[in-house]
């Protein structure tokens, strides 16, 4: 037998090594031809009330999953926005009939999966469970029981999602371009911030509630082992006595594109690489002549590896790791962006070739093999697609909402393979801006702005808010005609904090301090001691009980950091970081030569306006500090950490400032590290007492 196995191996080996010789390993192979595409009907039926109720059976797998979604359209928020995200996941809170602890059990009882969420919900269940899982879904989007707690709950982690954004290139990027392309003011263009979730109130969420959540415009879907007959009669049951207010469809003015080119630069000092963000506004309804045409456009230009962003910036230049295209699509208008991230330093170039790929497609500079393979790309991922029931259910209700014909999906691919390359470069002409593109760019000012000149089109300066930046005018009030602006700005932001935490004169008498501090660490309770003396000595403790499991000491030229157990040196660039700090309030030497400070502007930390610096230490390290308009003390400080290899975001809040001897310090630290965000509480401060040499040792 196994001599008989061997002859076969051998035997299949020759014939595929055979045949191997005649293929060409230099070009792709050719797409086969399109596949055709047969798409059943689903059922499709009306509730009284308004449901629109889509059914597509599939009795393969002994499951079932129904999803309701609210189709009310873009909402503006104003300055309640978040509001509507809260109330749906206040859905998920429990209801006036099954508290949230008892609906989480039944739910797990039975495997289900039980999902609300601001458009409606989804529940997904075996056949056999799948009429308990609906149910609750149904009683948890009629009888939502608003608990205050819960309320509390979702805005405390809203917002401790939204502080772990702050520095996120991307997020910036795309809400900034959102903001700056529709209008902040308008519903495509705001954006949830900290304060608008603050603001937000139990009364706001019952109202959205009572506003939006309604059968009106309601599309409710089946997919699955389920039979039309026994989802209409599920849907009665569950749905049939469901009322609320009529929704109608907003109506949204399209917005114009910018009428010149121009760069719209966020600075983010604290960021590694450059996000680039080149774009404009398009309308691309669904049943648009140009559609499929503007669906092949995008796929040359950006849609994937073999795209001509992707092969000039990664491939010939080597800026970026990627580069890709989107368009939008629907019945609003939306935006075409082709995006990458970028080494600062070849920022400028990047946004440079970006333009050269837009104009190159603009200009119909492409090739029928391009062509090919995004219609083989779209031919197979579209049958691919087939393959999941829920797609058809998808397309049932894309039919329904934005006035398709029945068969828009079965000729999908007809069209797509119709299109011409005469037929890419006219949408591409017609929908990539050449002149009238947003160029949003967030980064390192000092880095890239220096270089954006040369590009040739106007620079306006954001913050990560999208207001603008106007330069200050210079003061006057201070000694030296030398110093600029920015010198000014910051001489007058550290003179009001040394004065502000009682003066410079207290903040040099302090030699040591000893600070008493516990933490909450995923779910651990950790105790530790700070130990400070002057200028940069240093002897840091926690402890969880009585077992030490981590300290990091710096005798002021050497030092280590230990953590369970595992005790590692500091090398030279830790140990020049460790002597930035030239005294234990460092302020009092912000305004030597030993380091660059560069007032940013105005900026909100939460609450309240904060002056913004960006100072940089005797190591070259940067560190953008913020410090409140209104009481001069330090806010918030953000910088850039090496862990692992990788350059990681670290955010440090300060609140709850107290006097320790003549000094104001704070007693409450937060830090958000890669999104792992834990909070210090300072018990106790000493002055002055109780440290001594031999700590550092």
């Amino acid at each position: 037998m196994n001599k008989i196995i061997s002859i076969l191996i051998l035997t299949v080996t020759s014939v595929c090594g055979f045949a191997q010789n005649d293929i060409d390993r230099s070009k792709p192979p050719k797409a086969g031809p399109a596949p055709v595409i047969s798409i059943k009907d689903p059922a499709i039926f009306n509730l009284p009330n308004g449901i629109t109720v889509i059914v597509v059976e599939n009795h393969k797998l002994p499951r079932v999953s129904a999803s309701l979604n609210i189709d009310r359209g873009p909402v503006l928020e104003g300055e309640k926005a978040g509001i509507l995200d809260i109330t749906g996941q206040m859905l998920g809170e429990g209801t006036t009939k099954t508290p949230k602890a008892k609906f989480d059990e039944s739910i797990d009882f039975i495997g289900a999966n039980v999902n609300l969420n601001a458009t409606g919900g989804y529940a997904s269940a075996l056949t056999r469970y799948f009429s308990k899982a609906f149910l609750l879904m149904a009683e948890a989007v009629q009888y939502p029981s608003f608990p205050e707690e819960s309320f509390t709950k979702l805005k405390r982690q809203t917002i401790t999602s939204l502080k772990t954004e702050e520095k996120s290139a991307t997020a910036i990027s795309n809400r900034v371009a959102q903001a700056l392309s529709y209008g902040k003011n308008t519903a495509m263009g705001e954006f949830i911030t900290e304060e608008s979730i603050k603001k937000l109130t139990l009364a706001d969420v019952k109202t959205a509630y009572k506003d939006y959540y309604t059968p009106s415009r309601a599309y409710l879907t089946f997919v699955g082992d389920i039979t039309p007959q026994a989802a209409k009669a599920l849907a009665i049951k569950a749905f049939g006595s469901w009322k609320g207010k009529k929704l109608t469809l907003p109506s949204i003015p399209n917005v114009a594109n910018v009428k010149g080119t121009e760069i719209n630069f966020v600075d983010v000092a604290t960021a590694v690489q450059g996000e680039i963000s080149v774009g404009n506004l398009i309308n691309n309804p669904m049943h648009n002549s140009d559609y499929h045409a503007l669906l092949l456009a995008n796929q040359i230009l950006g849609g994937g590896a073999e795209s001509k962003l992707f092969m000039n910036l990664r491939e010939k230049h080597g800026f970026t790791y990627g580069s890709y295209s989107k368009t939008g699509s629907g019945r609003f208008q939306s935006r075409f962006s082709s995006t990458a991230q970028v080494r600062s330093e070849k920022a400028d170039s990047a946004v440079a070739e970006i333009i050269r790929e837009i104009e190159n497609m603009r200009e119909g500079k492409m090739t029928q093999e391009e062509l090919d393979g995004a219609k083989a790309l779209y031919n197979g991922s579209f049958a691919l697609g087939m393959e999941d029931p829920a797609k058809t259910a998808t397309y049932a209700s894309n039919i329904l909402i934005n006035g398709l014909p029945k068969d828009y999906y079965r000729t999908f691919l007809q069209k797509v393979n119709a299109v011409t390359l005469s037929d890419v470069q006219r949408a591409s002409k017609k929908y990539f801006e050449k002149d009238n593109s947003r160029i949003v760019i967030v980064g390192n000012g000092s880095k890239i702005l220096p270089n954006l000149s040369r590009l040739g089109y106007p620079v306006k300066l954001y913050d990560k808010f999208a207001n603008p930046i106007v330069e200050k005018e210079k003061e006057t009030n201070v000694k030296s005609s030398e110093m600029n602006s920015e010198a000014i700005s910051a001489f007058t932001v550290i003179d009001g904090y040394l004065k502000a935490i009682g003066g410079k004169e207290e903040a040099k008498k302090i030699n040591t301090i000893k600070s008493t501090l516990t933490m909450e660490l995923m779910g651990t309770k950790l105790d530790g001691v700070d130990i400070k003396m002057a200028p940069n000595k240093r002897n840091t403790e926690i402890k969880m009980g009585e077992a030490k499991v981590m300290q990091a000491l710096f005798d002021g030229s050497k030092g280590y950091q230990a953590q369970m157990g595992q005790k590692k040196e500091l090398d030279e660039k830790e140990i020049k970081e460790a002597q930035d700090d030239r005294a234990l309030i460092p302020q009092l030497y912000y305004l030597t030569s030993d380091y660059k400070l560069s007032y940013l502007g105005v900026e909100k930390i939460g609450d309240e306006q904060a002056y913004k610096l960006k100072v940089t230490k005797p190591s070259g390290n940067v560190v953008v500090e913020y410090y409140s308009s209104k009481t001069g003390l330090l806010l918030r400080e953000e910088s850039t950490k090496s862990a692992q290899g990788q350059d990681i975001s670290l955010t440090v809040d300060y609140g709850d400032y107290k006097k320790a001897g003549n000094v104001l310090f704070p007693y409450s630290i937060t830090q958000n590290m890669a999104g792992q965000e834990f909070q210090m509480i300072v018990s106790d401060i000493k002055i002055n007492e109780g440290v001594s040499e031999g700590d550092f040792k």
